[in-house]
């Protein structure tokens, strides 16, 4: 691994079964996620974009392949997360990465800050979330004032717009301090802009927080604000290229 090679993904591949017929997802990728930069992915539907960041979100597990994490520090060199128990890949998805999703994925019988909170209270025994809880809700409201909406920390997630909801999801996905937050169509379910807004808010973070952003994107402007932008075909990258946003 490069010195700013955060986690790096070799060879993965991704096969589904229908009756007797296997069909290949993922076909042998190799990947470097680089510490502090927006790396966006893009590719038309069915390409397997989606399947790859929930492998690399722990979320799904590969056919076969590696996943070498480095995470916060370097002492014991990285480890390959694919092969991890699931208790180990609990924590990592926890503690070491975020998530964002289209669909926000807010539970609507929590308020705003209680959905922001959720990590904490998933990371902590009852004990040790009771006596932190104080400073914890200070941590999560400072996230809510930071994507601009602390007004609605009370509200239930129903009484919010598209964009209030996916700020939300911003803060809680950042609650924790990931090393890598994972954003899947972060705007596809937003009008052009509100997905501005979101677009603004992706860039502020990584400058300010320099937190690693891999964005999963149909919207060329979204992905336009990566660095690097790689696109996918049929299960592979055929395409590569730096830009000079982020």
């Amino acid at each position: 691994m490069n010195d700013d090679v955060i986690y790096s993904a070799r060879q993965i591949r991704k096969d589904y079964r229908m009756n007797e017929v296997i069909i290949p997802v993922l076909k042998g990728l190799d990947l470097d996620i680089r510490r502090g930069e927006i790396l966006s992915i893009m590719g038309h539907s069915g390409v397997g974009k989606s399947t790859l960041l929930n492998i690399l979100g722990l979320l799904d597990t590969p056919t076969s392949g590696a996943l070498m994490y480095r995470g916060r520090t370097d002492d014991s060199g990285p480890r390959d997360l694919a092969s991890a128990d699931i208790a180990t890949k609990a924590r990592s998805r926890n503690q070491e990465f975020g998530f964002v999703f289209q669909f926000y994925h807010l539970l609507p019988d929590l308020s705003v800050l209680e959905n922001v909170l959720l990590p904490a209270m998933i990371l902590l025994s009852r004990g040790e979330y009771k006596s932190r809880r104080d400073t914890l809700r200070k941590e999560a409201e400072a996230l809510l004032d930071r994507v601009g909406i602390q007004a609605r920390k009370d509200f239930p997630p129903t009484r919010l717009s598209g964009g209030e909801r996916q700020r939300v999801a911003i803060a809680r996905a950042l609650l924790n301090r990931p090393q890598i937050v994972f954003c899947d169509e972060p705007t596809g379910n937003l009008d052009t802009v509100t997905g501005e807004k979101i677009h603004e808010l992706i860039l502020e973070l990584n400058r300010t927080l320099n937190v690693t952003f891999v964005i999963v994107t149909h919207d060329p402007d979204l992905a336009g604000l990566a660095r690097r932008k790689l696109t996918m075909l049929d299960g592979v990258f055929v395409e590569s290229n730096a830009t000079g946003a982020a």
